[in-house]
């Protein structure tokens, strides 16, 4: 898989917009330039409030999703849930108010032309990256028939942005723990049921450790290629701080690193 780096500093980037759209998962508009026309489905954004001094550290969000007008890369929007001090922060953000953002970062999802159907794996808050790839899929020119999306919470509260792939006509199997939305198991026992009867061209996957090694294993039986965008945390976004290191499967390269290596890799180049 090819490093799509194509870093940019936005120094006082606007917040266009900043709503609840769940319990505790917000969704922020933040204006960016020209240059983000080239970011890719799986790339992220390293952001920080400013004129906070806590957190000191940027911290790292997918790109949910590419805002354009007349063709051009006006804005983009992250997903976020509020877990700690420094989403609390983000949170209270308005519109007006302004972070400063480096990005786009990493390397997103690897896709070729000619892909017939497309499974797309979510947990949680890892649905934060499927909207922008939903988008660009079918732009791409598949139909929503042609995508699946597989995606799993706790509880129906912590389903978020149905109605995006509805609206991009992309089929949905739902999953809870609890069982207040969906069937009530793991988002990959659908998955794999699945695979029993249609064969997809790859498995795009992104979500909890556990979940990831699940789906890749799962993939790696039916022999189904398979792409993890995985969730650490960052400190720097660019390769300096060597905080994100991820164990390799290359005994030539024990270790990979999340920002510039990925986040997305092919399931088997690092070990889950």
């Amino acid at each position: 898989m090819k490093k799509t780096n194509t870093k940019r500093c936005l120094s006082g980037a606007k917040i266009c917009s900043n709503r609840e759209i769940g319990p505790g998962y917000f969704q922020m508009r933040i204006a960016c330039d020209e240059g983000y026309r080239k970011a890719v489905p799986g790339q992220f954004v390293m952001i920080r409030l400013t004129g906070q001094t806590a957190p000191l550290l940027r911290r790292p969000f997918s790109i949910h999703n590419l805002v354009r007008e007349a063709g051009r890369s006006i804005g983009f929007d992250i997903l976020y849930k509020t877990v700690g001090a420094g989403t609390e922060a983000l949170s209270m953000s308005r519109p007006g108010d302004v972070v400063d953002v480096l990005g786009p970062l990493g390397r997103g999802f690897s896709i070729r032309d000619g892909f017939k159907a497309v499974h797309m794996v979510a947990g949680g808050i890892g649905i934060a990256p499927f909207v922008f790839l939903a988008e660009h899929l079918r732009r791409r020119g598949m139909s929503g028939s042609q995508i699946t999306l597989f995606i799993g919470g706790r509880s129906a509260g912590d389903l978020v942005c149905l109605d995006r792939f509805e609206r991009l006509g992309i089929r949905i199997r739902i999953t809870t723990d609890d069982g207040s939305a969906g069937s009530r198991c793991l988002v990959t026992q659908p998955l794999a049921e699945s695979l029993g009867g249609e064969r997809p061209d790859i498995v795009f996957a992104c979500g909890p450790s556990s979940m990831l090694r699940e789906v890749s294993a799962i993939c790696r039986k039916e022999g189904i290629a398979c792409q993890v965008s995985i969730e650490t945390l960052m400190a720097c976004g660019m390769g300096a701080c060597l905080g994100c290191a991820v164990e390799s499967s290359s005994p030539d390269s024990p270790y990979r690193h999340a920002c510039i290596d990925g986040p997305v890799f092919d399931a088997g180049e690092i070990v889950l």
